[in-house]
Formats: C-alpha cells, sequence, structure tokens
C-alpha cells in the first residue's frame, strides 16, 4: 500500500464514513473508513474537480430519496 496520510472520516447518518488521503507524490485516495487498504486513487487535480462536481450537483442522481 502507498504511504498515504488520512484525512479524518466524512460521514453520513449510519456507518457512511468515507476517507480522503494524500500520499508524498500527490496522488489523492478516497476509501471507506475502516477499509483503507481498498482504495480509489487519482490525481490531485481529479480528487477537486469531482469535489467540484458534486458540489454543483452533478450527482445528485445518485442519492437515493
Amino acid at each position: 500500500m502507498a504511504d498515504v496520510t488520512w484525512e479524518d472520516p466524512y460521514c453520513g447518518e449510519g456507518n457512511n464514513c468515507y476517507r480522503i488521503g494524500v500520499d508524498g507524490d500527490g496522488n489523492s485516495y478516497i476509501a471507506v473508513a475502516g477499509a483503507e487498504a481498498t482504495y480509489l486513487t487519482d490525481t490531485a487535480d481529479a480528487l477537486r474537480q469531482l469535489i467540484r462536481d458534486i458540489k454543483a450537483g452533478k450527482a445528485d442522481h445518485l442519492l437515493a430519496d
């Protein structure tokens, strides 16, 4: 596993917790809290764009009412 520095978990209601991290090369990581050995990784720019898109509502259709 890469040497990742993880942020504190971001949690919704219940057990819906995610962690975001970075490594020394500037790559970003997203994992379910408690399962950090299984992660999604990409560049920091890709993470920035993902966050912008989520804030803009582009993923709202994925949320169940």
